[in-house]
Formats: structure tokens, C-alpha cells, sequence
């Protein structure tokens, strides 16, 4: 009995399972549409990596050609725009220039004389720097006026703005170089000849000035950059004009560099802590020591970004250069400033 009843459940079970699988499946929804992905957005295009450049710098032994390149390369500026310089000590501007022109250097620091050049079509000015009031005459062993300079000897380096000054100064009291005894010889003859008394006065300039003032006997600063209303004295970096013009990129690339140095080295008249600072980087590369160079800080008006870019978009700038260029007189060559400073490439850098 239990055997067929136990039969009877399986066949009941096995009939159950037949049933359900006749049944027609539940009805399911249709799949749905998929919306289509939203096209990705084009990448933005990577900017082109900045090649990295090293430049063959040329400067001089003082505050006026190093307080911002010096910082620059201290502070890293120059690095930041894949910058690497390399100084190369010159004693004067128609030096640089010329070393320019035969391809071992990029770029120069000058001074006020050597821009004569420029407007002679020898080098280009790339970035004003400031207003120099670091050349002077000085006179000697008791000389005291530029009246007295008559008929004696006074020592200069010609082409440089030893010799600016010391045309300005003498024209002032009607005189020319005529009227002295006038004796070129490179910086270093210089301070030489006026502390060993084989001149009576010197057209000098920053920190020459500064050791002939201190060690020399009897010295008198006579007169200055500033003592002249209508003598513009501008420093300035320059540039060969075929190298300018193929690597105006890099040249932008290094105003960058030195406007960012600029603006922070330019107060080093008012706050001594950045002129301790900058003083040590100029120090560095001159080894001269700290003190005797913060002493240069007051040899001219040290410019920041905005005042450069302000001075072009006034047109006092280029108009600096072309009264620089009227003091030159005769020296000067016939191209105009606008011929010569390239303010697209200090506009370019801001």
C-alpha cells in the first residue's frame, strides 16, 4: 500500500512539471532603445613644450649691468622659462657688441655710450633697464669745476659713456674735447692713471668711480648723469640684429624672466633687506663683497615692469633713446629709435 502511494506522489509531481512547461512564458518588456553616448570633447591641444636654451650673456663689474640678470638667474626666473645663463665678464660695451657681431655672444648689458652703436645698426635694444647716474667726472689732486679742465689731462674710455659724460659736461662750460688734454684708455688704465696722479681728472663710472672716490687723493665728484636735464642715460640689453630675428621667442621668453626680477630687485633703494639680498647676488658673480656693493645702488632709477611697459605706451621710451641719440651728435648714425629698440618684444613679455 505504501509502495503505490508513493508511486502515485511521483507521478503526481511528474505531471506538475509537464504542466508548467506547457505554459506559455510571461510576457517581458521589449528592450529599450539605448541613447547613444554623448560624443567625448576633442582633448585640448598640449602647448609645445618650450625648448630649453642657454645664452651666452655679456656684462660688467657692476650693479647697473647685474642687479636683475643676477636675480633672475638667482631666484629662478630664468629656469622657469627653460633658460640657462652664461656670464661672460666684459670691461665695455663696444666690446660686447662686437663679440655679438662675431657669434660667442647672445645677448649684452650696455651702458649709455655704447648705444651709439645701436643707432649705427650694430645691435638692437631688446629691454630698457633703467636710468643710469652712475658716470661721472671726477676731479684730482684739488680740481674742482669743469672749467678747470682746460688744457689739462683727463683720462676716458672712448666709445663708452665715460665719453658721453665727459662731452656733455665739457659742452655744458663751452668746451670740447679740444680744449684737453683728453687720454682714452680701457677701465682698468683708468683707475690706474687717476690714483697714481698721471691725470688730473677721469670721465668714470660705477664702482670705478666709487674706488677712485675712496682711494685717491684729494677727489672731487664733480658732476653726474643727473646734473644734465637733457642727457638721457639709459642701460639697456642688446642684441644682434640677425640673432633677433631668428629667436624672438627666446628673447620675450628672457624680458619675461627679468621683468619678474625687475619688479622685485627695483626696490632695492627703499628696502634694505632686498638690496642685502640683491647685493649678494651681484657680489657673487663680481667678488667684490657685500657692502662695497649695496654702496652702487643709488647709480640710477631702477625700473620695474610696469614703468617699462607705461614708457612705451606713452612713447617716452623710444623717445629717450632718440634724445640719447641727438647728444651723440656727430657720433650718432643715421637710424631712428623706433629703427632700433624692438618694444614688441618688451609688450610681448607682460
Amino acid at each position: 500500500m505504501k509502495k503505490l502511494i508513493a508511486m502515485l506522489l511521483a507521478l503526481v509531481m511528474v505531471l506538475s512539471l509537464a504542466a508548467c512547461g506547457a505554459s506559455e512564458p510571461a510576457p517581458t518588456e521589449a528592450p529599450k532603445a539605448e541613447t547613444p553616448a554623448a560624443p567625448e570633447a576633442p582633448a585640448a591641444p598640449e602647448a609645445p613644450a618650450v625648448e630649453n636654451v642657454t645664452l651666452n650673456v655679456a656684462y660688467m663689474a657692476n650693479w647697473g649691468s647685474l642687479w636683475a640678470v643676477a636675480t633672475a638667474d638667482a631666484k629662478g626666473y630664468f629656469a622657469e622659462e627653460g633658460i640657462d645663463v652664461e656670464l661672460t665678464l666684459f670691461q665695455d660695451g663696444p666690446s660686447e657688441i662686437a663679440a655679438m657681431k662675431q657669434g660667442s655672444m647672445d645677448v649684452a648689458f650696455i651702458g649709455p655710450g655704447a648705444h651709439k652703436l645701436c643707432s649705427q645698426g650694430e645691435a638692437q635694444v631688446f629691454l630698457m633697464q633703467h636710468m643710469g647716474d652712475g658716470d661721472c667726472i671726477l676731479g684730482l689732486n684739488g680740481l674742482k669745476t669743469l672749467e678747470e679742465l682746460k688744457g689739462k689731462k683727463v683720462g676716458y674710455a672712448a666709445g663708452t659713456s665715460s665719453e658721453n659724460i665727459l662731452t656733455t659736461a665739457l659742452a655744458s662750460v663751452g668746451l670740447t674735447l679740444e680744449d684737453v688734454e683728453a687720454l682714452s684708455m680701457d677701465a682698468d688704465a683708468l683707475t690706474t692713471a687717476a690714483l697714481s696722479g698721471q691725470v688730473d681728472a677721469v670721465a668714470a663710472w660705477s664702482p670705478m668711480s666709487l674706488t677712485i672716490l675712496e682711494k685717491g687723493k684729494d677727489v672731487t665728484d664733480i658732476c653726474s648723469n643727473a646734473d644734465f636735464a637733457t642727457m638721457a642715460s639709459p642701460g639697456s640689453w642688446v642684441v644682434n640684429p640677425d640673432w633677433a630675428a631668428a629667436n624672438a621667442d627666446v628673447l620675450v621668453r628672457f624680458n619675461r624672466a627679468m621683468f619678474k626680477a625687475m619688479d622685485f630687485a627695483s626696490a632695492a633703494t627703499i628696502d634694505d633687506a632686498v638690496a642685502q639680498e640683491v647685493a649678494g647676488y651681484v657680489a657673487k658673480i663680481t667678488g667684490l663683497d657685500v657692502e662695497s656693493t649695496i654702496a652702487q645702488r643709488y647709480d640710477g632709477s631702477w625700473m620695474n615692469k610696469a614703468q617699462v611697459l607705461d614708457m612705451i605706451e606713452s612713447g617716452k621710451l623710444v623717445e629717450y633713446y632718440n634724445n640719447q641719440q641727438v647728444n651723440f651728435g656727430d657720433a650718432a648714425g643715421p637710424l631712428k629709435a623706433d629703427e632700433f629698440v624692438l618694444v614688441d618684444l618688451m609688450t610681448g613679455a607682460k
